[in-house]
């Protein structure tokens, strides 16, 4: 089992799905962990009495909110060793109707916010030899879809980051890595399938169907089933490991 005793991860967006399991299995292996998001009250209550679990106020898609967070959490809990690059935002339209607020703001998320974080965290990494950088791109940051311009060349930038970040660190203990799942079982995807029961009068199970359908394996993946790959590249057997993308689709491209 990995042993992450001593170690600080903060992960972005951890007050649900992805980022709530990926805290639990962290910190299950030893780690103390700090999760992040915007609006304290779904972060504390997601905490609630667990010790070793820190929640912190923080805006990805801003420099100085990343900046003082960041100061903060170490503060806290020590040098940041772990990260893991979560918070995301999904909004999909046609290309052609695709304004370009809608496209800052994914942007702004999904990639303005990853790059600030990896960028605050190397000093920490760097000075103690050891790191984990571990981003959720999806399926869609390697090939496109219908509708997700923004999405797509977002996550897509998300996996070139993890490339860049690899390259630099080599040979320093850090590693930087991807991970690409299909439909999670997630708010996003709830949302998603809301959208679609409103605009086509579908039972729930059909909605859910339509997404889960495009998984190899039919169905949605767990987010447990992500936060397993977070901890097993977070284990000192998978310091070899880095620059990867990882597909978790439930089968073939």
């Amino acid at each position: 089992m990995t042993d992450l005793s001593g170690k600080h991860a903060l992960v972005t967006g951890g007050g649900s799905g992805i980022g709530w399991a990926s805290a639990q299995a962290l910190r299950a292996a030893g780690a103390t962990v700090t999760i992040t998001g915007r609006r304290l009250g779904v972060l504390q209550e997601a905490v609630g009495e667990s010790t070793g679990l820190y929640a912190q106020v923080m805006d990805v898609s801003d420099e100085a909110s990343v900046q003082a967070a960041m100061v903060e959490a170490a503060k806290r809990a020590g040098p940041i060793d772990i990260l893991v690059v979560n918070a995301g935002i999904a909004e999909t339209a046609p290309t052609a109707k695709t304004s370009l607020d809608m496209w800052r703001r994914v942007m702004a998320t999904n990639l303005d916010g990853a790059f600030l974080c990896c960028r605050e965290v190397l000093p920490h990494m760097l000075a103690s030899g050891w790191g984990r950088i571990i981003s959720v791109a999806s399926v869609a940051g390697l090939r496109g879809a219908k509708y997700t311009a923004a999405y797509a060349a977002s996550k897509h930038g998300l996996i070139g980051l993890t490339r860049v970040l690899s390259e630099e660190c080599m040979g320093t203990g850090i590693t930087a890595n991807a991970l690409c799942p299909g439909f999670v079982r997630t708010p996003i995807v709830a949302r998603s399938v809301q959208a679609i029961m409103a605009r086509s009068s579908m039972p729930a199970a059909e909605a859910e169907a339509a997404l889960s359908g495009s998984n190899r394996h039919g169905r949605l993946i767990e987010p447990e089933e992500v936060a397993a790959w977070v901890l097993h590249l977070c284990a000192d057997a998978a310091g070899s490991v880095s620059g990867q993308t990882i597909e978790i689709t439930g089968g073939q491209a």
